[in-house]
């Protein structure tokens, strides 16, 4: 029997497509199956001050989801209040995101669960540091990728350029999603057919526009029959 895999990195193809719901709905889909799966964002910026500390709502989201109680710095170990680039952001605050601390949170957290779902911060090259970017700590992980896709204006060129990066950098593309965020794109359909015969991976689902958005919902959006490796 082939193993199960310590979990999957989530990117998207940019900011604001998608990426936690899909990462919901993916947790959700694999619990579902009896797995006991968590999850990190390991880098957030435009987090709220509140009295417990940085907090970003979609981090809360994550945290919530896990089958495990997780503390919220498990979860997302470097929060920063401005919504910036994260290279920025940490500056301003006098810190650096370091991948070894990542990938030490994550190891802590597979030795207690079967899997990982880990979201990246915007696109695959944002920069976390001077001199690294969400490509390299997906690297560091070395988990397989699944790339979320904002079926808009666009999408085709970014989608096929982010394969291509996940490829440089090594990696499995392991799936995609494709995520109608906003509605009302023009010819969505032929564009997510263009997509699927030009990415070479499963499309693990379809994500309509949804009047309210659930780990649940978007679950449901995912094709059962899609298998991941």
């Amino acid at each position: 029997m082939a193993s199960i895999p310590a979990g999957y990195f989530v990117t998207g193809t940019d900011t604001g497509v998608g990426k936690t719901v899909v990462t919901l709905g993916l947790m959700r889909r694999l619990q579902d199956r009896g797995r006991r799966v968590v999850a990190m964002k390991p880098v957030a910026s435009g987090c709220q001050r509140t009295a417990q500390g940085l907090r970003h709502a979609d981090a809360l989201l994550l945290q919530r989801q896990s089958s495990l109680p997780l503390e919220y710095h498990e979860v997302n170990p470097y929060a920063f209040e401005p919504a910036i680039a994260p290279h920025l952001a940490a500056a301003e605050a006098g810190a650096r995101i370091g991948l070894a601390a990542i990938k030490a949170g994550f190891e802590r957290l597979a030795a207690r669960a079967d899997q990982v779902c880990v979201e990246g911060i915007g696109g695959w090259l944002v920069p976390l540091n001077e001199s690294q970017t969400v490509a390299d700590l997906a690297a560091a992980l070395g988990l397989g990728v699944i790339l979320v896709v904002g079926i808009r204006l666009g999408c085709l060129n970014h989608a096929l350029l982010t394969q291509a990066a996940i490829a440089d950098a090594g990696l499995q593309l392991a799936g995609w999603v494709a995520n109608h965020a906003p509605p009302g794109c023009e010819r969505a359909g032929e564009n997510i057919d263009a997509l699927r015969s030009r990415l070479a991976a499963p499309l693990l689902g379809t994500v309509p526009f949804l009047p309210v958005y659930s780990a649940a919902a978007v679950a449901a959006c995912l094709d059962p029959d899609a298998r991941l490796p």
